[in-house]
């Protein structure tokens, strides 16, 4: 039954004919590819599952938060063709559809895809000239030259310097420490490249390795008395935990801030109450919800109804990204990558695409979205800082 519905689901987004009311009228049809991993071949070769493997859930659920914002566009009497693509399908897996699957007929592609989809997808978008909106993925996989792939999940990169202009603008003058692992310099190199993007360094900060570090440690590498910004410069959950343990011994003073990475996130153990009580832990993301809006209501009621389930992260992801992206592409048609700022399209929460030229030769890379939040991890809940 459960791959007969998911069957159904993707035949009827394969053939959507969109929202025309008279064919007299259509002048052209935009032409969509949803990507996903969603593992259908693999996960049902006996036909008696009664429940879905959890290597299908993140894929199938941005495919049906996609679906539910299919059935919000409005387009205006121009006729739209969705077809939805399983990229880890087996044989027409992703090197199969670039060939076969006439993905280069496509307006636009997107996907929620990782490595090696990602690279191919991206190097097939610059040959065919179509729009790549690459929405999961926190990574660039080393691209350069690459003005139609469009990196939605910011790569480590701008997160830094996200970090980096809020420190500035925030705690400029006081006490900078970044403690990192040793034998990884990625983060600091990022944060020192752009401490130093004008000339002299902004902010003076001095920087640590360590393996762990007990809070008697953390007392005699800074002065306790007065206000310190502590930057984790790692993605390794027990260096993160080890680090805020150290970190909230110090809570009663008031006067240390921890900045952490974007995936700290998802790390469970900062969100221990009793561990971590008035204590807050700072992490970057480009996610920050407004608050709750028409479209998040409107999204929780129709997953719900449909599924019986709560819409997960995976699902706001894929209803923003086909709402967003598709309105641009039916508003703008042949101007997407001029047009990919516009507030009244985004569902959630503001944009702020960039052309990046890393190399600085004249040539953009890739568009990406720079609007970084600093948000808080406090007493267990996320709460919006910056």
């Amino acid at each position: 039954m459960i791959r007969n519905i998911l069957f159904f689901l993707l035949v009827s987004l394969a053939g959507l004919k969109g929202f025309a009311q008279d064919e007299q009228t259509i002048q052209k049809t935009f032409n969509v590819a949803i990507l996903a991993p969603l593992y259908l071949d693999s996960a049902f070769t006996g036909g008696t599952e009664t429940s879905l493997p959890r290597v299908v859930l993140p894929g199938l659920d941005f495919v049906q938060g996609a679906e539910i914002a299919l059935d919000t566009l409005n387009t205006d009497g121009k006729q739209l063709r969705v077809s939805i693509i399983d990229t880890k399908a087996e044989p027409r897996n992703i090197d199969w559809q670039l060939k076969y699957g006439g993905l280069d007929k496509m307006d636009m592609i997107i996907g929620s895809v990782r490595e090696p989809e990602y690279s191919k997808l991206s190097a097939f978008a610059t040959i065919n000239q179509i729009p790549f909106i690459s929405v999961t993925y926190p990574n660039d996989g080393g691209i350069r030259n690459n003005p139609f792939t469009v990196i939605v999940n910011s790569t480590l990169r701008t997160h830094v310097e996200g970090i980096h202009s809020f420190i500035v603008q925030q705690y400029g003058t006081e006490q900078i420490v970044m403690f990192r692992q040793k034998g990884d310099k990625t983060i600091e190199n990022y944060f020192m490249a752009a401490n130093t993007l004008h000339g002299s360094p902004l902010l003076k900060v001095r920087s640590l390795e360590i393996d762990s570090i007990t809070p008697a440690q953390l007392g005699m590498l800074i002065d306790t008395t007065k206000p310190a910004v502590i930057i984790g410069a790692s993605l390794n959950q027990d260096f993160a935990l080890n680090l805020a343990d150290a970190c909230a011994a110090y809570k009663n003073y008031g006067k240390i801030k921890l900045i952490g990475m974007p995936n700290w996130e998802g790390f469970r153990g900062l969100f221990q109450k009793d561990r971590y009580s008035g204590f807050p832990i700072y992490f970057s993301t480009p996610h920050t919800d407004a608050g709750r809006n028409v479209y998040a209501d409107y999204l929780d009621n129709i997953y719900f109804t449909r599924y019986r389930a709560k819409a997960s992260d995976m699902a706001y992801k894929g209803f923003e990204s086909a709402f967003y992206f598709i309105n641009i592409l039916t508003h703008y048609p042949g101007e997407v990558l001029e047009n990919l700022n516009h507030k009244e399209f985004a569902p959630f929460h503001d944009f702020n695409f960039v052309a990046d030229d890393l190399d600085r030769n004249s040539f953009t890379d890739y568009f990406e979205n720079k609007r970084i939040s600093i948000v808080q991890i406090l007493n267990g809940k996320v709460v919006e800082k910056w």
